[in-house]
């Protein structure tokens, strides 16, 4: 992972609501309606912060119907962690 990917990455988490839905599915895959369910917000604003995650290629969706569900994207965030890591210090 590049330092624009990371980058990005960063941007879309730095969001308390957005980090508390990446927090969220750190426990697993997630209707749409269970996510907006423990916040105070619209769907379309739901909608609207799953899109810079998915961007950021930090979530994966899986649409069912008309259900969609999200889940972390494990490559991406091992890369993140990957990174980080291999800063010496």
């Amino acid at each position: 992972m590049d330092s624009e990917q990371i980058t990005k990455c960063m941007k879309a988490l730095c969001d308390p609501k957005r980090m508390e839905i990446f927090r969220m599915l750190a426990n697993g895959k997630l209707c749409a309606c269970k996510i907006l369910e423990k916040f105070d917000m619209t769907q379309p604003t739901l909608s609207y912060h799953m899109k810079l995650l998915s961007d950021a290629k930090l979530i994966v969706v899986e649409k069912d119907w008309k259900w969609s569900y999200y889940s972390i994207d494990k490559n991406t965030f091992d890369s993140m962690i990957q990174y980080f890591q291999d800063f010496n210090f």
